[in-house]
């Protein structure tokens, strides 16, 4: 299930502020959550978080 593309563009922007992962509010995601950090990548903003 996709996610809509207001979340999308909003988590991208939160995301590029970031240098590990981060939820669709700025929360950094636990690295035991693997269902939200599946979502990350499957969805594509891990390419956007910060180098």
């Amino acid at each position: 299930m996709a996610i809509p593309d207001s979340v999308k563009k909003m988590w991208v922007e939160i995301q590029k502020r970031h240098a590990v992962p981060v939820n669709a509010i700025g929360v950094k995601i636990d690295t035991k959550d693997a269902a939200t950090l599946k979502v990350w990548k499957d969805e594509g903003i891990d390419q956007f978080q910060k180098k």
